[in-house]
């Protein structure tokens, strides 16, 4: 499990913030360019905490991106939204489950804020810009049928929700999870990264590329 991460780790001009929500360790994450504007992807829970650590950051947040609709996730969504006045968006696909939000954190006895439809659809190629920043979405289902990842290719990171993690995948065994589209999502659009990439999860630590393809035995 990650602690909270209050300083920014830097890809050249870009900085990026990871912090462990909810009892499920969800990661959010904030990302910023030099011009101190950015996104917020996946708050999954602890709005006062994800809220406390934007205004930290200093980051001029221009909209959430959500990696998918898991329950931990988007359970800070929206409250976080209201606060600070951003839109959100959501690959179609994924809609159903978030739609579910509610209903699959209560099998867990866990309390949620269903959050408001989302404004805005993610689709395969589409960019996200925010001052100088410039992020690019590659659909990688398996996990979750809407699963998308961000790419900042010139800065040498992306943004990777529950697909790809140190020494493992994103389970498949959930509604429309589908283990065999997630492999070749992984090996599509993560592997045919360069080696030196960094990985942002959506649970645990930090990776790199390379590593896992060198180690992880989902990989081999």
């Amino acid at each position: 499990m990650t602690r909270s991460q209050t300083q920014p780790q830097r890809h050249g001009p870009v900085r990026v913030w990871t912090l462990s929500t909810g009892p499920l360790q969800e990661n959010a994450v904030l990302v910023a360019g030099e011009q101190n504007e950015g996104f917020l992807f996946d708050p999954g829970d602890e709005a006062d905490k994800v809220l406390a650590w934007v205004k930290a950051s200093g980051v001029a947040v221009r909209g959430i991106l959500l990696t998918h609709a898991h329950f931990d996730h988007i359970g800070a969504v929206q409250p976080v939204r209201e606060a600070l006045k951003v839109p959100v968006y959501l690959h179609p696909a994924d809609l159903p489950i978030y739609q579910l939000g509610a209903a699959s954190a209560a099998r867990w006895n866990l309390p949620f804020i269903q959050p408001g439809p989302p404004e805005h659809a993610i689709t395969q190629g589409q960019t996200f810009s925010a001052g100088d920043l410039t992020l690019t979405a590659r659909e990688v289902p398996g996990h979750a049928p809407g699963h998308v990842v961000f790419v900042d290719q010139s800065s040498g990171f992306v943004v990777a929700g529950d697909t790809l993690f140190r020494g493992g995948i994103g389970r498949t065994d959930l509604p429309g999870g589908d283990h065999a589209q997630l492999l070749a999502g992984i090996s599509g659009e993560l592997m045919s990264l360069p080696d030196t990439t960094t990985v942002y999860p959506g649970h645990g630590p930090a990776t790199t590329i390379g590593f896992e393809r060198r180690s992880n035995p989902f990989l081999q």
